[in-house]
């Protein structure tokens, strides 16, 4: 069974309405839609914004659902000028950029006592999502890229350019690294897609609603052609 994570209703809604037998369990404030699509079995979740929702919301799927992989869908903002809006970034990795423990000597990014702070997306889940997007019929640029997540909405050029220069980015959002995390404790293989809304300068703010959607639009054609092959 395949877990499917969004963190915003326009993320999910399409892919709940194509469910076929769909069940809805809730556990910790998120509707889990258990069903079929194009014969799949998958779990459909809403996670809410935020490292914390999505690591909740990873982890009910690994222990109640017992779901083989998770993929995490939906916007992020561009790091990488060669990303344009409404591109997708398939994720080679992902980071918690907010996670700083520096006074201590760590360097930022790093969390005490893990074996590694970067996780590393699962590789055959990446050639499937890469493999999609021609048999989706999007005519769009994707990239290989890092994600890195924090609870900040990314809006200024200089923090951009901080998450781009240090952290080595090449799209910044709120949720995908903690289900990273989550995955990998858990020894489960996951998957980053996002779809990019705005470049993560000073007109994020402008740019967001006006693409978020077109942005979600193509997240959803590529992981239904996802889970047909998966």
């Amino acid at each position: 069974m395949l877990g499917i994570i969004g963190a915003m209703e326009v993320e999910v809604e399409s892919l709940k309405a194509m469910m076929d037998d769909a069940q809805v369990i809730q556990k910790a404030g998120m509707d889990f839609y258990r069903g079929t699509i194009s014969g799949k079995e998958v779990v459909v979740v809403k996670s809410g914004i935020g490292k914390v929702n999505a690591a909740i919301c990873s982890q009910i799927l690994v222990d109640v659902f017992q779901v083989r992989a998770i993929i995490n869908t939906g916007v992020a903002g561009s790091l990488n000028t060669e990303i344009k809006i409404c591109d997708i970034v398939v994720s080679t990795e992902a980071l918690e950029h907010d996670m700083d423990v520096s006074p201590l000597g760590y360097e930022k990014g790093v969390i005490p006592d893990m074996p590694v702070s970067c996780y590393p997306a699962d590789e055959a889940l990446r050639e499937l999502a890469k493999n999609s997007v021609k048999a989706a019929g999007l005519e769009i640029g994707v990239f290989d890229g890092r994600v890195v997540s924090g609870d900040q909405f990314i809006a200024t050029p200089e923090k951009k350019d901080e998450l781009r220069g240090f952290f080595k980015g090449d799209c910044a959002e709120m949720e995908g690294a903690s289900v990273a995390h989550t995955a990998y404790l858990n020894e489960v293989p996951y998957l980053i897609i996002r779809a990019i809304s705005d470049q993560a300068d000073g007109k994020a703010e402008m740019d967001y609603p006006t693409f978020e959607k077109k942005a979600a639009e193509n997240s959803v054609k590529l992981l239904v052609e996802m889970i047909r092959a998966y």
